[in-house]
């Protein structure tokens, strides 16, 4: 029985199987075309000479990684420009490689130990071990929404971790071939392809800091996304209208039916437009006292009756109407303060924040999360925000996850040359593939048994 999915859904996803497949058959048959014609006229030495399928634009531009079409271009002259700079780049990518090591490292820990935490807890394949919120799949995965600022974070984040790929081997004197996008891969793909045969001659710190680019770029580009979401979202100016975001249970709002997102407009007849409005007001009333309270929400003005009650703390002796307001200079409190290494984590595990914290720091990632409360200073803004957000989450993520030591990740091959540089030096160099077999081998069984064991333990 298929779960959470329909038919149409079914449909859809056979049409799309269908058309993609057709589109294949199609650009085989064009590449096969143009290898019996030649070379097409004007068409480049090098790209000539780097094709193998043939010659013409869709030998040129399209290629193939099993069933995976790729977009590729070879004029890749671009790159060559960074040689220019190549000391600061070197430096930059050699503490990139520092960094990746570390983040290998607490990553690996950090999977051994949320293995023995599952083999402990035991948890039911739902929430974030449903299979669909194991994968970085906007729209699918419930986490993460599929707007259109994330799609483009996605594609940003890749575009910065081929690119940083892309300028390291030309800095190292490594020759590009070719560069371009993955197409029906989930959820997208894009790559950059050195020479193997001038990657494999290469010195070992410069294929290191090469593998560690991409990583680097990310973790880099991510902090600067969340830095400049801080300061774009201070220009967003909160109303100042009490605007219920929540009542206490069995207390007079909630006794009277006042709902979350009512602005109060007046009370005892006489109008507020603030918080302070209100506390005044209700200062020189005790409990027990009526008092009428004024409300619109969605555009429907209606007058509650309540009966004011004690403060559930003590604090105060005036009567209480058990009403949270909404707070956004207390959300952008905690927006202008999440820049550190706390806050980043905040950041980072955000998207699966129930508490009232993140339920508040939703709204710089989330489209609708309480908009309306705000002064948006230019058409646009919380695109902007969101986008800022997301390049920053995903960036970071997919940073993160790459620096794993695990071939065929980035970190896998930069603990392959550091393990093979250390047996080097002891003439155990055979020995190299055995090790980062082992630990390969030891990653990925991780990582499937914390996505395999929810599942076998609902079974007993």
């Amino acid at each position: 029985m298929l779960v959470g999915m329909d038919w149409v859904t079914i449909g859809l996803i056979l049409l799309a199987v269908t058309a993609y497949a057709a589109v294949v058959v199609y650009v085989r048959r064009r590449i096969a075309a143009e290898k019996a014609a030649g070379p097409a006229e004007g068409m480049p030495e090098e790209a000539v000479a780097s094709t193998v399928e043939g010659s013409g634009w869709f030998s040129e531009h399209v290629t193939f990684y099993g069933p995976i079409l790729a977009l590729r271009t070879l004029r890749v002259h671009f790159f060559d420009i960074f040689r220019r700079i190549s000391w600061p780049l070197k430096a930059y990518a050699s503490v990139g490689v520092v960094a990746v090591v570390v983040i290998s490292a607490l990553f690996a820990f950090s999977l051994f130990f949320s293995l023995r935490y599952t083999l402990q807890v035991r948890p039911e394949p739902t929430g974030i071990y449903a299979p669909q919120n194991l994968l970085l799949i906007p729209g699918l995965n419930e986490f993460v929404p599929g707007t259109v600022a994330v799609w483009l974070a996605l594609v940003i984040t890749l575009v910065v971790h081929e690119f940083g790929h892309g300028i390291l081997s030309r800095v190292e004197g490594i020759k590009v071939k070719a560069a371009g996008l993955l197409v029906a891969v989930v959820p997208i793909g894009a790559f950059v392809e050195p020479d193997e045969e001038e990657l494999e001659k290469a010195p070992r710190w410069s294929k290191m800091r090469m593998y560690g680019a991409g990583i680097s770029n990310n973790i880099v580009f991510g902090l600067l996304a969340f830095l400049l979401m801080i300061a774009v979202f201070g220009l967003a100016v909160p109303i100042a209208a009490p605007v219920v975001n929540g009542v206490y249970k069995d207390y007079p709002a909630y006794n009277a039916s006042v709902a979350s997102g009512s602005v109060v407009l007046a009370l005892n007849g006489t109008p507020v437009e603030s918080r302070e409005d209100v506390a005044r007001l209700l200062a020189p009333t005790r409990p027990g006292d009526h008092t009428s309270l004024t409300v619109e929400q969605d555009g429907v003005v209606t007058t509650r009756e309540l009966t004011l009650a004690e403060w559930p703390t003590g604090n105060s002796t005036s009567g209480f109407m058990g009403v949270e307001y909404y707070d956004g200079q207390a959300i952008q409190g905690y927006v202008k303060t999440s820049f550190s290494p706390i806050g980043i984590l905040r950041y980072l595990v955000l998207p699966f924040d129930t508490s009232s914290t993140g339920e508040a720091l939703r709204i710089v990632g989330f489209p609708g999360a309480n908009t309306a409360y705000w002064k948006d200073p230019f058409p646009g803004f919380w695109g902007v925000v969101q986008l800022l957000f997301w390049s920053g989450w995903i960036n970071l993520n997919v940073g993160i996850f790459n620096a794993l030591p695990m071939v065929p990740f980035d970190g896998g091959y930069i603990f392959r040359e550091a393990v093979d540089g250390v047996l080097a030096r002891r003439r155990l160099e055979r020995y190299t593939p055995v090790v980062v077999s082992a630990v390969s081998w030891l990653m990925a069984v991780t990582l499937v048994s914390l996505i395999a064991l929810p599942y076998l333990f609902s079974l007993f």
